[in-house]
């Protein structure tokens, strides 16, 4: 078991267990962490952006160049966004923290 902090919009920091094996969204639902994940974690959306600590981003695997894509579409981009489900915790992110933007993108709402 791992640990996982979560900043959320306000500043609050939430450190949770994190199994190991379960991606970053799953987590956060299992958790009641308002991280949307409107595709289910199928990487056809970015509404699981996060923005990952300066300290982890390099620790992580490089994004593929379907999550780059799907990034392209996420509200508040940096250098250091991510998509939460595509981020698997392992030993290694023991202590990961990431923030949630201010706000999501959903573009998978019909209107």
């Amino acid at each position: 078991m791992a640990k996982i902090t979560f900043i959320k919009q306000n500043g609050e920091q939430i450190q949770i267990d994190a199994p190991l094996g379960l991606s970053v969204l799953e987590i956060a639902h299992q958790n009641n962490i308002d991280l949307e994940g409107a595709c289910e974690g199928s990487l056809a959306c970015s509404t699981c952006h996060v923005i990952v600590g300066e300290d982890w981003y390099d620790v992580l695997s490089p994004a593929t160049e379907d999550e780059e894509d799907m990034l392209d579409l996420a509200f508040g981009l940096t250098h250091t966004s991510r998509l939460g489900c595509q981020i698997i915790m392992t030993d290694e992110l023991d202590g990961l923290v990431v923030k949630l933007p201010a706000a999501t993108r959903n573009m998978m709402v019909e209107s």
